[in-house]
């Protein structure tokens, strides 16, 4: 009996030569499935992509969208301006210290809270944006995260949406109550 169908052995050899191609292609280029091996490394690439980069997923990162009752100029204002942010900064929970140092600049220095938060403006874009290197005293030094303050026109109230992303693992619990308590709360009390 001649049958166009292949025998249980045929099947059990062809599958084999499929699963190890299949193997030695992840090897080569880079796998995406959990727990293999690949790249030239050699090492576990469940979390990166094809080819020999590797992505962490593993990074933590704050997203928040925060409401005021004032125009975007004056919330901008409020963040970028020396003396309106040492304002904000006696209404937060550290209110003591020397003032604020902002410069209006982008690449300027900005240092707040008696000099434990501290960095560079990246982007300023009056009334729209700020984006900035930004980095707490007691980081290791040259660790910088991003931060980046989005405003947006709501009738007469502002919408900050807010992202941070970059610092180090495990600081995201610190960071989300600090900013909640030294700039959203007492920028809410200094601009109502």
């Amino acid at each position: 009996m001649n049958s166009n169908l292949c025998s249980r052995r045929d099947f059990s050899v062809r599958a084999g030569f499929l699963f190890t191609g299949l193997g030695m292609a992840a090897a080569a280029f880079g796998s995406t499935i959990p727990g293999t091996v690949g790249g030239a490394t050699g090492k576990p690439v469940a979390e990166a992509p094809a080819g020999n980069e590797e992505i962490s997923r593993t990074a933590e990162a704050i997203h928040q969208e925060v409401v005021f009752n004032a125009s975007r100029k004056r919330v901008y204002e409020a963040l970028t301006d020396a003396e309106q942010f040492t304002k904000v900064v006696r209404l937060s929970k550290v209110p003591g210290g020397p003032p604020a140092a902002i410069s209006k600049e982008a690449g300027g220095a900005f240092s707040a809270f008696g000099g434990y938060i501290t960095g560079r403006h990246i982007e300023l874009v009056p009334n729209e944006r700020i984006a900035q290197a930004w980095r707490a005293g007691g980081w290791e030094a040259g660790k910088y995260s991003i931060v980046r303050f989005e405003l947006k026109e709501q009738g007469a109230q502002t919408k900050l949406v807010f992202d941070h992303t970059g610092f180090p693992n495990g600081d995201a619990e610190h960071l989300l109550e600090g900013w909640n308590t030294n700039y959203w709360e007492p920028l809410r009390k200094y601009l109502a």
